[in-house]
């Protein structure tokens, strides 16, 4: 994985520094919060519904266990025992004190870590598939590019304040597990009818109020023209895009208002302008990235293992855990596992300080220092023997860590909600842990199978519940919660965006909307059909009648 260079590490302390400066001169009355809030959002600090939030950048969402170590340290030092992961692969903290702010910041640089761009008009975290460089379906490791674009944005003189935040993700694998349709810019790393290596460009995706799945830009772009391309697609947005209305500033509306097509014209058009003198520079920064990107030294091991298979036979719950959060691994005798931090009625996403520490240990002892965090709020441990995934299993379920629920109706994506969040107008955790108390046996989740639940607390989706199998948002309506529901929607290859149900339901409602789409899915599916096929075959008509059938 990447480590810093001299730059990146003197940039890191100079910011570190420089905020440093600025706490303290807000702390004193000297700057008013109006003239300290640009600061702070340069710094991942936001001012939420109780306290202030520290959003921490995990570039692509790949840390080591030193690194997840530190971040126990803060949640238990300057936080409340807690950290909250995204849906951008990142952390956050949701309660420390601003004068606090500069000694974690310098307790992340301590490790090589920042919370620079995880907030403001900027190009935000690269995202990008958990599974990259382990993946059997993979052409290339994709994080390579995602390095490549963090070091071009960070404070890009032309994109620092930008109409709105800006996202990127890319994906190097045939199956798109890093949601590249429903960003700014996709990007998915393909091969050319010559065996050449680049990228296909798409654009405008994005959820939040005005949902949009990203159309094709470029159907093959040189991987020597990307950082060049990128400039055209992010000048031309900064150019053309609208800056009179914040919910119209998002480059999704640019590209839908010219057409994809005018917007490609100008794109060209602005590309063929920029300088490329510096391809070969980049070239050559690629290759470095590369470099630290190779893969471990994998020891040769047998694909079979009998201690695995053993295990297997003699504890039950460890082989139904391997089963539904095992990866395949493209080494034989590795697989790589996702731990989930959705244990039944918990927090999504939340980790405590000592669940930080025992995945830091996990990394280190089993899965050759690296963890990946997951635009699902989950973490990924990559590269696992097999002859250890019991003991492995035995340290996560010490700390409760060993949900077998990858991808079932319990493993609920969502928002912080009204819990946390200033920008919120409904509640998400308690709706999330309610559901999952809901369908908390182990064999009715594998009866329904592959299930994606999405909640969001307003209409900013960063619950991402359009693309939710089931979407939840969360409203206010004249005073009370409202919920609205969404079926049918998909971040992956086959990206859709859900369709709504119909009136919005109560709060305390909720629970039992899911429990018969559910039970109404089970009547209706075929043999070994999941709950989004079976909707794609028989529409809406069914669920809705189920739905609303009292009310009728």
């Amino acid at each position: 994985m990447y480590s810093y260079d001299e730059f990146d590490e003197r940039f890191v302390r100079e910011r570190v520094a420089q905020f440093r400066d600025q706490v303290a001169r807000r702390l004193d009355g000297s700057l008013t919060e109006e003239e300290f809030r640009p600061l702070r959002l340069m710094n991942g600090l936001y001012l939420q519904l109780h306290a202030y939030m520290l959003r921490i950048a995990i570039p692509y969402g790949t840390m080591n266990g030193r690194q997840m170590r530190q971040l126990g340290v803060i949640a238990e030092k300057w936080d409340r025992g807690y950290g909250h992961f995204t849906t951008r692969q990142n952390i956050q903290f949701n309660w420390p004190k601003l004068k606090d702010i500069p000694e974690i910041l310098e307790a992340l640089a301590d490790v090589g870590m920042h919370a620079i761009q995880t907030s403001g008009n900027c190009i935000r975290n690269t995202t990008s598939d958990p599974f990259s460089g382990v993946a059997t379906d993979e052409i290339e490791d994709p994080r390579v590019t995602c390095e490549l674009i963090r070091q071009w944005s960070s404070l890009h003189p032309e994109f620092t304040f930008l109409g709105r935040k800006f996202k990127i993700a890319v994906t190097g694998a045939s199956q798109d597990r890093a949601a590249i349709r429903v960003h700014d810019i996709g990007i998915e790393i393909v091969k050319n009818d010559a065996g050449e290596t680049g990228y296909r460009i798409l654009v405008g995706g994005g959820l939040g109020r005005t949902p949009m799945i990203g159309k094709e830009l470029r159907a093959f772009l040189p991987r020597a023209e990307l950082l060049p391309y990128l400039e055209a697609c992010l000048r031309v947005y900064n150019m053309h895009g609208r800056r009179d209305n914040k919910y119209k500033a998002r480059i999704k509306i640019l590209v839908h208002e010219l057409g994809i097509d005018t917007y490609r014209e100008h794109v060209e058009a602005e590309f063929a302008r920029i300088d490329r003198a510096n391809t070969a520079a980049d070239m050559a920064e690629f290759a470095r990235i590369a470099e630290q990107f190779a893969p471990p030294a994998y020891p040769e091991l047998p694909d079979e293992s009998a201690i695995f298979e053993r295990a297997r036979k003699a504890h039950p719950d460890f082989a139904h855990w391997v089963d539904q959060n095992g990866f395949a691994h493209r080494v034989p005798g590795f697989l790589a596992v996702t731990v989930s931090l959705k244990p039944v009625g918990g927090a999504p996403g939340d980790a405590t300080a000592e669940q930080l520490r025992v995945l830091a240990e996990a990394a280190e002892q089993y899965s050759m220092d690296e963890l990946r965090i997951t635009h699902e709020q989950n973490v990924v441990l990559p590269n696992v023997k097999k002859d250890e995934l019991f003991a492995l299993w035995t340290l996560l379920k010490s700390q409760g860590l060993d949900a077998p629920n990858k991808g079932l109706v319990t493993d609920i994506i969502a928002c912080p909600g009204l819990d946390y969040c200033a920008l919120a107008t409904a509640r998400s955790i308690p709706v999330a842990q309610e559901i999952s108390k809901r369908f908390s046996d182990p064999a009715r989740m594998a009866d329904i199978g592959p299930l994606a639940i999405k909640i969001s607390g307003c209409i900013n989706a960063c619950g991402h519940h359009h693309v939710g199998h089931i979407g939840i948002l969360g409203l206010d309506k004249a005073g009370v919660e409202s919920y609205q529901i969404t079926l049918g929607g998909d971040p992956a290859n086959d990206a859709s965006l859900g369709d709504r149900t119909g009136p919005g339901f109560a709060y305390d409602q909720v629970p039992g909307v899911i429990e018969t789409l559910v039970e109404t899915y089970l009547g209706l599916r075929e043999p070994r059909e999941t709950f989004l096929q079976t909707y794609r075959r028989v529409g809406m008509a069914p669920f809705k009648e189920a739905l609303y059938a009292d009310a009728a």
